[in-house]
């Protein structure tokens, strides 16, 4: 089968099955329209398809009909183009790299996953009462990295909130950020919920003004800028392009120390379908978890090419959220398609995560990188169910922490100097 283009100016162009799909997933404007017809061939002269603005396509299915397929490249339902791109005078040779003093590197790495940081925040309020007397465990790392949830749990250590407050919001409020859904009491309850899942997949499954409410609260006024620890938070734009928003800790970084924590956290937790991308400027933002759920490459990455810095000198604390067991179904392995494997965007994260954690460990040694996390959970939490991730996360994290007390204890036994910054306030700008 293929498709015939006839604009009125050019010749034909056939266009495969694959090539028609990726015409409706680049968001082309389709139209089919049916039409009776014997003949194989497709009209070229303008009356069939209009003048050159509305180009058509159209589709021979059979010797006794024709279906005709309209399309026209509207830009209309995409994002606005941001007055400036990221990636805009990047440079393009190697970065110089800072000194580095004969001391190890030490970075925090924690994963995406909603309602789930929990857990990471459990870990780190427990190493906070063992072993610093109830400080914030930031005073002990160089870097810290954080996707999505890991993204909202690193910029409250850079604020300088202590693990035990952060959990507290997780723990305290999870409901106001994600409501629970009610379980359906009667015919009308069935109809109310087969409504909301009608809607869910129309818009967004919750309103992020509950988040913005409890980060403005917490955060404040206060800019990346102001972190005393190095921050990596990654999330993507509205051109699909991934981002890496920096504290000013090189002179290179200039371009997102001015941004609130508040929006920057915003922008690495819209998750897609259950919060709304967060506007930034003139930019669009979306969750990091789609590209880098487990930031601890994007960490060790930075370090390595921010300083002249021994790679055998780096320690790293990767902590995860919980992303449970995942397996292959036997439908999946016999029959395949779509519905069996709609749960695949979880693979796909939890492989990556896998996979960066993997590469990390040849750069620094394995036995440089402590990764703590609970895999073997056969059905894993929602990043959104907050009964359950109350339920169960609280206790793991003490669990994981009294399993692996001796190897945490080794990223506590001192502090580490607050970061020079080059640009903003920190600075004297």
């Amino acid at each position: 089968m293929c498709i015939g283009v006839t604009p009125a100016w050019k010749e034909p162009v056939h266009f495969s099955v694959f090539s028609m799909r990726m015409l409706v997933n680049g968001r082309s404007a389709i139209r089919f329209r049916e039409r009776p017809s014997r003949s194989h061939c497709i009209g070229s002269s303008p009356t069939s398809f209009g003048s050159p603005q509305r180009n058509g396509l159209a589709l021979a299915a059979t010797p006794e009909r024709k279906v005709q397929v309209q399309t026209s490249l509207d830009s209309s339902n995409l994002a606005p183009l941001p007055s400036g791109i990221r990636s805009t005078g990047i440079r393009q040779n190697l970065r110089p790299q800072l000194p580095w003093n004969d001391e190890e590197f030490r970075i925090l790495s924690i994963d995406g996953g909603g309602i789930r940081g929990i857990l990471p925040a459990k870990i780190l309020d427990e190493c906070e009462r063992h072993f610093l007397n109830g400080s914030t465990v930031a005073s002990c790392f160089d870097m810290i990295a954080g996707t999505s949830t890991g993204g909202i749990i690193a910029m409250g250590l850079g604020a300088g909130m202590r693990a035990s407050d952060i959990l507290a919001l997780y723990t305290d409020h999870g409901e106001e950020i994600f409501p629970p859904e009610l379980p359906p009491e009667g015919f009308g309850g069935w109809f109310a919920k087969l409504g909301k899942q009608g809607r869910d997949l129309r818009r967004v499954r919750y309103n992020p003004d509950a988040l913005r409410a409890l980060l403005e609260r917490n955060f404040g006024a206060k800019k990346l800028g102001d972190s005393e620890r190095r921050l990596v938070i990654p999330t993507f734009d509205a051109h699909t392009k991934v981002n890496v928003l920096k504290t000013p800790h090189h002179p290179d970084f200039r371009g997102d120390w001015s941004n609130r924590m508040v929006d920057i956290a915003l922008a690495t937790s819209a998750a897609p379908t259950y919060l709304p991308p967060h506007r930034i400027g003139s930019q669009y933002y979306a969750d990091g978890g789609i590209w880098a759920n487990n930031p601890v490459m994007l960490a060790l990455v930075d370090a390595l090419t921010c300083y002249d810095l021994d790679r055998r000198k780096v320690r790293i604390l990767s902590l995860g959220c919980g992303s449970g067991e995942l397996r292959m179904t036997e439908e999946q392995i016999e029959r395949g398609g779509q519905w069996h494997w709609r749960d695949i965007i979880s693979v796909a994260m939890d492989l990556s995560s896998q996979n960066a954690d993997g590469q990390a460990g040849l750069l620094i040694g394995r036995d440089r990188l402590c990764r703590i996390d609970e895999p073997d959970q056969i059905r894993p939490i929602p990043l959104d169910d907050v009964v359950a991730a109350k339920q169960i996360l609280p206790d793991a994290g003490q669990r994981l922490f009294n399993e692996r007390k001796a190897e945490l204890a080794e990223f506590f036994g001192s502090s580490r100097p607050v970061y020079e910054a080059f640009h903003g306030s920190r600075c004297g700008q």
